[in-house]
């Protein structure tokens, strides 16, 4: 099933042009806050007509303003995971689970009550009411109400933007077992460079509400003339695998043949990873380096350079295991001579990758 998106809209001095193809899986629209992300997903979920525009899903028209077409909201069969919870208090999680359900229009297939509960971990929590459940526990509940909706999309507007870092590390894993075990499609907006890189099948990278990259997440994030959410937000992505996890505390990652060391990650020998390396915490060396604390050092080749208008550069550098981002100052590459196509190692520290930029 795939989402095809074309709309152009107007506030005052500020417009939206954007198209976009959005395939199966966890499609992030990316940006900073007002680059037109929520607007996109009220356009789709018929809170907003735009001036012109054409959404279709799987085949199926939402809207076609050339033609006249605009389904109300109640009849788009949509899904939608709101920043809050939005419980009705007065109701048990059990009845909030089954509300959606009485209402729902979408042609989508329904899972099971039961099969929700337990991707959810929510099944100690049926019979409470939303006032005994905390911000993380509520958008557990949130997003189990829309998936037994028979949405034939699932629409999620920053759904963790409200919670702490702890609550957004509970929910994250959920997310990731939404993208790998349910089939309906999940349209979901964030401004957070973590949460794309851990969630992200497809990323639509936003800014001034233009679309300014689409693809892959590892591609999308690791190319240093994309960054939407900022220089200081840039970082890349490697899929890695486990192969150990070391009594000291460690767990030891293969990445493209490379080994990588991080704070013990709770995954089993044999899991496959993503990993989110921050640009900033990347420190770049024309010669191997010894005498370091840092344990990740990558044989690296330097692919671009993209000077900021400060002192800051953003350096796109080809290793082994993947493509890295280093920020370092314009002075730093000068005084290393850096230049594409040169040799140099990336230093990586081990403790500089947050729990949050592993899943």
């Amino acid at each position: 099933m795939s989402l095809s998106v074309q709309l152009r809209h107007s506030f005052g001095s500020f417009t939206i042009d954007i198209g976009f193809e959005a395939p199966k899986g966890i499609t992030v629209l990316f940006g900073r806050s007002g680059s037109g992300k929520t607007t996109i997903v009220e356009a789709v979920a018929g809170l907003l007509t735009p001036e012109s525009g054409r959404i279709a899903l799987d085949g199926n028209v939402l809207l076609d303003t050339q033609n006249g077409r605009n389904l109300p909201p109640n009849k788009r069969g949509l899904g939608y995971i709101f920043q809050e919870g939005r419980l009705f208090p007065h109701l048990t999680v059990r009845q909030n689970l089954l509300y959606g359900g009485f209402f729902a229009r979408g042609s989508g297939t329904a899972p099971k009550l039961d099969h929700v509960v337990e991707l959810l971990g929510i099944e100690a929590l049926l019979e409470r009411r939303p006032a005994a459940l905390s911000g993380g526990e509520k958008q557990r509940v949130a997003i189990g109400r829309a998936l037994l909706a028979k949405p034939r999309l699932v629409l999620a507007d920053e759904p963790l933007a409200a919670l702490d870092e702890a609550r957004k590390s509970e929910i994250l894993p959920y997310f990731e077992r939404l993208r790998d075990e349910v089939s309906v499609p999940i349209l979901y907006v964030s401004h957070s460079a973590a949460e794309v890189a851990r969630l992200a099948t497809t990323v639509i990278a936003l800014q001034d509400g233009r679309v300014v990259s689409q693809g892959p997440a590892i591609e999308v994030l690791s190319d240093p003339m994309v960054t939407p959410a900022g220089v200081r937000a840039a970082g890349a992505v490697l899929e890695a695998r486990v192969t150990a996890q070391h009594a000291d505390g460690l767990t030891e990652l293969d990445a493209g043949g490379q080994s990588l060391f991080l704070p013990r990650v709770d995954r089993k020998v044999g899991t496959r990873l993503r990993v989110r390396i921050a640009a900033q915490d990347v420190i770049l060396s024309r010669a191997a380096p010894h005498g370091l604390s840092a344990l990740n050092v990558l044989p690296a080749e330097v692919e671009q350079m993209r000077p900021g208008d400060g002192p800051g550069t953003l350096v796109s550098l080809k290793t082994p295991a993947g493509t890295v981002l280093a920020r370092i100052t314009q002075r730093s590459a000068s005084n290393l001579g850096l230049s594409p196509g040169q040799a140099c190692f990336a230093v990586l520290k081990s403790v500089a990758v947050a729990p949050q930029d592993v899943g």
